[in-house]
């Protein structure tokens, strides 16, 4: 069968099209991602069961790491991809995809296995209890079975984006998502137990461990969908092993943009446990209400994200193609898309800000402290997709230092000293503020780099132009 030419998109598309072939699938696979986080959360509540909850949550953070590493050859894979293929180098990128596939499947096997053997000191180790671990062990017994299904999924999900075949990749991921969400209440709860409207005619009373189950599962559909994907030949990657290598800078290449990514995810775990840490002064109340605030700014974050996601291709094939004006009109146009959306959702929450809280929790207390978290959250809502669409613009274009500077900097040595500072100072309000305080100083420092960035570019054309 003939191979689909994807890169159309990149190189022929007006630049509103092509941002928007991109963006559009990567955003609305963000959203389904939002529900498919919650899922496991409101279906294991369904039991009743609190401790089955706890186990829920206080697995997060070791199901992070999953995620980290997918990113870690699934964003530097795809990065190096795009700008290979805006080079014209084709073949280089079987060599990329085919190493970015086995390195994911290898390193899910070593880190099940640590999982899987260390599974109750880690969850001691990240706080819990006599009556959770057990329900943890149960959860992470499941993932860490299937970790090198889920890190593969992640990481060919982003492979593909690479060669412009976004859609395929948002299909990919949401029917796994969809398919974990369906199978949670089958394999969580048991027959006749009330969800919702109904009672279910059947189910495997799993619990907890139904749960871990139902993801595992998506992810193979997600695994299955990918390896058709490449089977019918529409694909100009490669997942054949004899063509794994890292020399010749591969694995550098790969590593170099997809680490940025990786201690990404890391950090905003780290920050979240962090900020909960410092709450925990002032009550339950306040460490529940800047939970469900967080919950609801993630909506806005993510939309964002998977905007300045869906481009990194698209900036990734320009610089390759040494076509920058392209690429500089593209990254521009996709950050007024981002400032349009955060404005609109920002203006939404502040105007229905009780109502958001309300959607999910009605405990008057935690209403009150969650209004005021939410609206100091939106304060930044308008401007830091800027800073999201500069970050993923520069794992485009391969520059990974950079991008490891806005990465650390939004959750780590930026956001934490404010943390402290502001707690010193002004208490709970500083919390509260910490965050969207850092996220202005880095999206300023994200602008200063561009155009430091820019104009280093601009200098190089006038040198190459002057030869």
């Amino acid at each position: 069968m003939a191979k689909k030419d994807n890169t159309k998109v990149f190189s022929d598309y007006k630049i509103p099209k092509a941002v928007a072939t991109l963006a559009v699938p990567s955003m609305l696979g963000m959203l389904i991602n939002i529900i498919y986080n919650l899922a496991d959360t409101f279906f294991v509540g369904q039991t009743g069961d609190a401790n089955q909850v706890s186990a829920v949550s206080l697995s997060m953070p070791l199901f992070f790491l999953f995620i980290a590493i997918g990113n870690l050859f699934g964003v530097g894979g795809c990065a190096f991809i795009s700008r290979s293929l805006g080079e014209g180098k084709k073949d280089k990128i079987k060599t990329i995809s085919s190493f970015c596939v086995y390195s994911s499947i290898l390193s899910g096997i070593i880190l099940g296995a640590v999982f899987m053997i260390f599974r109750t000191p880690l969850l001691y180790l990240i706080g819990a209890s006599e009556k959770s671990v057990g329900f943890g062990g149960d959860y992470l017994f499941w993932v860490a079975l299937g970790a090198p299904i889920i890190v593969a999924a992640i990481t060919v999900a982003n492979l593909i984006r690479g060669e412009g075949a976004a859609k395929e990749s948002m299909v990919g991921m949401v029917i796994g998502q969809l398919t974990n969400i369906i199978l949670d209440p089958i394999f969580i709860l048991g027959k006749g137990e009330r969800l919702l409207f109904f009672n279910l005619p059947f189910g495997f009373d799993m619990g907890v461990a139904g749960a871990a189950i139902a993801t595992v599962l998506g992810n193979v559909v997600s695994v299955v969908f990918f390896i058709v994907y490449f089977l019918r030949g529409k694909s100009i990657l490669s997942i054949t092993p004899k063509r794994f290598s890292a020399k010749g800078g591969i694995a550098k290449g790969v590593i170099s943009v997809g680490l940025p990514a990786s201690l990404n995810n890391l950090l905003m775990s780290l920050s979240n446990i962090v900020v909960n840490m410092f709450l925990s002064q002032y009550g339950d109340v306040a460490v529940a209400a800047m939970g469900v605030a967080m919950k609801a700014n993630m909506l806005v974050v993510m939309l964002q994200i998977g905007l300045a996601q869906g481009i990194q291709p698209l900036v990734g094939y320009c610089y390759g193609a040494k076509n920058i004006d392209r690429m500089k009109k593209s990254i521009r146009f996709s950050m007024l898309c981002n400032v349009i959306i955060g404005t609109v959702m920002t203006v939404f929450y502040i105007f229905f800000r009780h109502q958001v809280i309300e959607l999910f929790i009605e405990n008057k207390d935690v209403i009150d402290y969650g209004v005021k978290m939410l609206t100091a959250l939106m304060s930044a809502g308008p401007f830091i997709g800027i800073m999201f669409i500069i970050n993923f613009s520069f794992q485009g274009m391969g520059m990974g230092g950079k991008s490891l500077i806005l990465a650390i900097s939004r959750q780590g040595i930026v956001f934490l000293p404010l943390l402290i500072i502001m707690d010193k100072l002004i208490g709970l309000e500083g919390i509260i503020w910490a965050q969207p305080t850092a996220d202005y100083a880095c999206v300023i420092l994200s602008v200063i780099m561009f155009a430091v960035m820019i104009k280093r570019i601009k200098k190089e054309e006038e040198k190459t132009n002057a030869a």
